[in-house]
C-alpha cells in the first residue's frame, strides 16, 4: 500500500536537511483539506537546506524530472496522482546520483491499494 502524497508531504535530497517546496497545482481533491499532489508538483522545485557545500560541491537547489512514484490507477484531472515513492534526482554533485524521496507523505488516511 502506498500513501497519496498532499501538500503537506516532506520530500528531502539524499543529504537529509534539503527540503523541497511543494505547491499543489490542483485544488479539486483534498485530504483533511490539504491539496493532493499531481504529476509534475514535485518536479522543477526549490530545495532549500541542502548542506553540500565545497569549491567542488553544489548543492542540491532543484528537483529534476520523477523517474518513479507516480500512480499507474489514480488520475486527477488526467494527471497522475503522486504517491510516497515518488522519487528523482536533484541538481546537486556528483551530478546523475543525489535523489529526491519521500519522508513524510503529509497525510495517512488515504493509499493506494
Amino acid at each position: 500500500m502506498m500513501d497519496l502524497l498532499t501538500q503537506d508531504a516532506v520530500i528531502n535530497c539524499d543529504h537529509e536537511l534539503g527540503i523541497v517546496g511543494i505547491i499543489a497545482t490542483q485544488s479539486l481533491v483534498t485530504v483533511a483539506h490539504r491539496p493532493v499532489l499531481v504529476a509534475t508538483d514535485p518536479e522543477q522545485r526549490p530545495i532549500v537546506g541542502c548542506p553540500m557545500y565545497g569549491p567542488t560541491v553544489k548543492p542540491c537547489t532543484n528537483t529534476l524530472k520523477v523517474q518513479a512514484g507516480y500512480s499507474d490507477l489514480l488520475r486527477i484531472n488526467g494527471k497522475r496522482v503522486c504517491l510516497d515513492t515518488v522519487a528523482g534526482l536533484t541538481d546537486g554533485t556528483p551530478p546523475g546520483t543525489v535523489k529526491y524521496t519521500v519522508r513524510s507523505p503529509g497525510q495517512s488516511l488515504v493509499r493506494e491499494v
